[in-house]
């Protein structure tokens, strides 16, 4: 019996997978502080019966701009607003962004939006930067991706801020020693240096041969005949 009910209870998993696991994200959803970022809004359709036709995110306060990926058939408009102290020469910052789509993704569908702007160097380690989000379908609902809890029903997109990655070590440089420096080049020319010295030493004791014996052969006295 109780091997029966487990069994139920997978297959609803598998079936019935918690509404949590498609909602409106950021990916990848982690990065370093002070990184210049690129990454997408992943945005599934959840209906049966109607297409997504917008989505509109809103900007938190610390990111003052971003750039956005051209996208083949959604229209996008960017809201900005003055800020009360430029920021070097930034007078004013990005507040919303909303992607118009025609046609609207479809159900049993997915679309991507690319963005780039910079995590904000004053971010830690453990943050989450927030960027409450509005999906209108095309029957005229409204789902509002908007809470803080990633764990709610109804979850923000967001960005946890990461610890930065320790540089590597340098390897340290090669060191040359004083045997290395003095050490003579190996290699085929000193094996052709040897042989031709064993060559020399041969040719000069064959011509000393000759010599005695050319010498001996003229001083040897003839034999007297009788």
């Amino acid at each position: 019996m109780l091997r029966n009910v487990l069994t139920c209870f997978a297959l609803a998993a598998v079936v019935f997978p918690p509404a949590a696991a498609a909602h409106v994200t950021i990916q990848p959803g982690e990065w370093e502080p002070g990184a210049f970022a690129a990454m997408v809004v992943r945005v599934p359709n959840e209906s049966d019966a109607a297409a997504t036709t917008s989505i509109s995110m809103q900007f938190p306060e610390e990111v003052l701009t971003a750039r956005f990926q051209p996208h083949p058939v959604c229209d996008r408009e960017v809201e900005m607003a003055p800020l009360d102290q430029p920021v070097e020469d930034i007078t004013e910052r990005i507040t919303r962004v909303t992607w118009t789509c025609d046609p609207g993704i479809a159900v049993g569908e997915f679309d991507e939006f690319g963005i780039s702007f910079q995590i904000p160097e004053g971010a830690a380690e453990g943050d989450e930067i927030l960027f409450p989000t509005v999906q209108v379908y095309s029957d005229g609902e409204e789902r509002g991706w908007v809470d803080p809890d990633p764990e709610a029903e109804s979850p923000a997109p967001r960005i946890t801020v990461v610890a930065p990655e320790e540089e590597a070590a340098a390897a340290p440089p090669a060191t040359t020693t004083e045997e290395t420096a003095a050490a003579p080049p190996t290699g085929s020319g000193g094996d052709d240096d040897s042989m031709s010295t064993v060559a020399l030493i041969f040719g000069i004791a064959g011509l000393a041969t000759g010599l005695i014996a050319l010498g001996i052969a003229l001083f040897r006295k003839p034999k007297a005949t009788a």
